[in-house]
């Protein structure tokens, strides 16, 4: 049997009941090919090797994991891919779905990772420490609100699907999950260019305190700050208006 690595921030899910609501979340959707990030126990393993038609495919870095899921499935052998997902080149040549109950310690890198591959990743469902999964859905206006939240929600819809206690994983973790849905935008909101937006979101969230004015000085023509939009907070701001305000940096 497999042990678990603190290191590597392992929480198995041992909850069936959750454990069908994800794979009903992800079947709402047709797909044909399949990413599962951090297989680990193979609590969601179980039933997505058991979907017909499809590509699937899944990341371990544990080598211990790698050896017990090849076991409990064989048909995964040459599927399972051995690296850390923040590593890994592109699994499929085609638009692929990813799913998983994802490393806790790099949630929001694995996000970010998802970014670099935005234009083949048409959904992403993934169980996420709670106060990540909240963030990644957060609305302007809200304490949570950031760079997260508006790089995501620029090419993402996000939506946060349900809550999960820490007595459904083995062993519990000190902090609660959340499942959220990501499905790829079909077109962008205009910007300047998508560094510029990356930039200026970045610039904004950094001195999140002070006035636009003041946190964003070095990116906008000293006219253009005089003008009342600039007594706003960076949260107060949606996506789109970081969107339209690409179009004043200098």
């Amino acid at each position: 049997m497999h042990t678990l690595k603190k290191s590597l921030g392992q929480h198995f899910l041992k909850d069936e009941k959750v454990v069908e609501k994800i794979v009903a979340a992800l079947m709402q959707h047709p797909f044909k090919n399949l990413l599962e990030v951090g297989p680990g126990g193979g609590a969601l393993t179980k039933h997505l090797v058991k979907i017909p038609d499809i590509h699937f495919k899944a990341v371990e870095l544990d080598q211990d994991k790698v050896d017990f899921l090849v076991k409990e499935f064989p048909s995964l052998k040459n599927d399972l891919i051995h690296k850390s997902f923040l590593d890994m080149d592109r699994p499929f040549d085609e638009p692929f779905t990813v799913i998983g109950n994802f490393p806790y310690n790099i949630s929001t890198q694995i996000l970010f990772k998802v970014l670099e591959w935005k234009e083949y990743v048409p959904e992403v469902i993934g169980m996420f420490q709670k106060e990540v999964a909240e963030r990644a859905a957060a609305k302007e206006g809200s304490k949570i609100y950031g760079v997260l939240s508006v790089l995501i929600q620029y090419y993402y819809k996000v939506e946060y699907l349900f809550s999960v206690g820490n007595e459904c994983f083995t062993p519990q973790p000190k902090v609660q999950s959340g499942v959220i849905r990501l499905t790829a935008r079909k077109s962008y909101l205009p910007v300047k260019s998508e560094r510029a937006f990356w930039v200026l979101v970045k610039t904004a969230f950094n001195q999140r305190r002070k006035t636009l004015r003041n946190g964003v000085k070095s990116l906008i023509a000293k006219e253009d700050l005089q003008d009342k939009f600039f007594d706003r907070r960076a949260e107060t701001l949606s996506v789109e208006e970081f969107a339209e305000l690409t179009f004043k940096m200098i």
